[in-house]
């Protein structure tokens, strides 16, 4: 059993694009592309983004009052991501993104976030 910290910021919903991004985006680009593949940047709600290589990914949150934007990088291997071939857009659970953000295999994570397979 993990000991987590209090959260600065609520997350109650995750999304994920499966379209890069260009991680040169800053807030005002992001909240545009949120818009743009989401339909609207709800309050609480996470939505991930990675660039074409799979080596970074930017996460935009938007709060109830304004919007956060963080960037993640991983120095070796690549974040586990959809294909852009697939659905544009899939909800992710909080172990998930927990993951995710880690460069593990989120999607593969099953029952008590167990993962099985690699």
């Amino acid at each position: 059993m993990g000991c987590r910290g209090p959260q600065v910021i609520r997350i109650d919903a995750v999304w994920l694009a499966s379209t890069p991004m260009d991680m040169r985006a800053g807030t005002e680009t992001a909240l545009a592309r949120v818009v743009a593949v989401f339909g609207a940047a709800h309050p609480y709600t996470a939505y991930l983004f990675g660039n074409k290589r799979g080596t970074h990914l930017k996460v935009l949150v938007h709060d109830g009052f304004g919007i956060w934007l963080a960037a993640r990088r991983l120095h070796q291997g690549r974040f586990h991501w959809p294909s852009a071939g697939g659905t544009a857009q899939q909800s992710l659970q909080r172990e998930q993104l927990d993951a995710l953000v880690m460069g593990l295999p989120w999607h593969r994570m099953g029952e008590a976030s167990v993962i099985s397979l690699i």
